[in-house]
């Protein structure tokens, strides 16, 4: 039994009190934090606690990964709850919302407790389910908000798919808002949108069928428009473009209650990654252009884009290696996300605080989470960090039972050296 944690000489981070300082952390035996900060250490530790010399090292929040695609139930070969927990926290994920895209989908309130319950019983860190938005993912019928929502659903999404409906995307919306909860959608036309990646000139060369902006755009604004009608708490799960930036911005400054994400890939990566036809970096929504990316990096530093998400998706071989146009979209990022994201920091173009608060911090507050904080009382989720530990990514290297990693032999600079979940440490290297 624990008796106890003392973390000293450690840079804190935590954006939910703006505190940037070198202190201590002291996490009593019941897994809370009893003290963080400069002065932490005249606080005394308990009895018999574990001291650990964290010097040169950063201590944030441990992460909240806000979109996570596991393959339990139905599609275990790619990934399991217990497979993800593991690749969470060596990426630093304390805590992580899993989409209902499985087999069967999470619509009902026994699945939702499935998957709380294989959690409690095999993670290694805090799972919280997204529950289907309509049955079936099929976008006609809705799920029964208020039973799910009761049973422990934390949001309503459609997943990867699209939703048209926007009859029935007003009934959830309204209903959403009784309930106070959060609606989810990734913004995608799915008939324009359907195609193989970002469309332009190097779509050309390629001889690959392009998916314009227009795909995203036009149903965001929709979204944006039907959030604003029923005033509800509207998520957009992934945005790409300039243009999408901008429609949430405005929404914003209209009073509409609007917030949405970004995937890691889409800070870090564009559409000449794709080289000659690698399909794993073939996403949804696709790599975009170099000016898109920087157009991101500076919404999320702004605080237009609210969160960094992995987007974490396992695919097996069989469906990765094949011709670009038949192959598969998503990619694992549990274990790299982190990492990606330090290249903004290291390269000047994010401040370590907002990287922090848009990986943690923030999705907390979004989704309604036990999460993202260091103050004394809350449960000590925490994330140790090497801002300047060098490392390679191989799939030899993946805890993920999935390899399709755009990052693959790619070289980071910063990683996280120990994840703490409810002060229990469940990760170090």
């Amino acid at each position: 039994m624990s008796t106890g944690t003392v973390l000293k000489n450690v840079r804190i981070i935590d954006p939910s009190r703006n505190l940037d300082e070198i202190g201590t952390i002291i996490i009593g035996a019941d897994g809370t934090i009893l003290a963080a900060g400069r002065d932490a250490q005249n606080q005394g530790a308990p009895d018999g606690a574990t001291v650990r010399d964290a010097k040169g090292l950063v201590a944030a929040p441990g992460l909240v990964d806000a979109r996570v695609f596991v393959g339990e139930p139905g599609a275990e070969h790619r990934e399991t709850i217990e497979s993800a927990s593991r690749a969470a926290a060596a990426g630093g994920v304390t805590s992580m919302i899993v989409m209902p895209d499985t087999d069967p989908v999470i619509d009902d309130i026994a699945l939702v407790e499935f998957v709380r319950k294989t959690a409690r019983d095999k993670a290694l860190v805090n799972i919280y389910p997204a529950a289907a938005l309509t049955k079936g993912l099929r976008g006609d019928e809705m799920t029964e908000f208020g039973m799910l929502k009761e049973a422990g659903a934390v949001a309503f999404t459609n997943g990867r798919k699209a939703l048209s409906d926007t009859a029935v995307l007003r009934r959830a919306m309204t209903y959403a808002r009784e309930l106070d909860a959060v609606i989810s959608l990734e913004t995608r036309d799915q008939y324009i949108g359907h195609g193989d990646m970002n469309e332009g000139l190097f779509a050309s060369w390629l001889g690959l069928s392009g998916i314009p902006k227009e795909a995203e755009i036009i149903p965001l604004e929709r979204d944006l428009r039907i959030a604003a009608l029923t005033r509800a708490n509207y998520h957009a799960a992934k945005i790409s473009v300039r243009e999408s930036a901008e429609a949430i911005a405005h929404a914003k400054a209209r009073g509409v209650k609007a917030t949405c994400g970004i995937s890691i890939n889409h800070l870090t990566l564009n559409e000449n990654d794709i080289g000659e036809y690698r399909t794993f970096f073939k996403l949804s929504p696709p790599l975009r252009s170099e000016d898109d990316r920087m157009a991101m990096v500076d919404a999320l530093k702004d605080g237009t884009i609210d969160i960094i998400v992995s987007s974490h998706d396992p695919q097996d071989v069989d469906t990765k290696r094949l011709p670009f146009s038949d192959a598969a979209s998503g990619a694992v990022g549990l274990e790299t996300m982190l990492a990606a994201a330090l290249r903004l920091y290291h390269s000047d173009q994010v401040p370590l605080m907002r990287l922090i608060d848009a990986l943690s911090t923030r999705p907390a507050h979004i989704f309604g989470l036990d999460a993202g904080t260091l103050k004394p009382g809350a449960k000590a989720d925490i994330t140790l960090v090497d801002l300047d530990e060098p490392w390679l990514v191989s799939e030899k290297n993946l805890v993920s039972r999935s390899k399709n990693t755009p990052f693959e032999d790619a070289r980071f600079t910063g990683r996280a050296t120990a994840t703490y979940v409810a002060g229990k440490l469940v990760y170090s290297i």
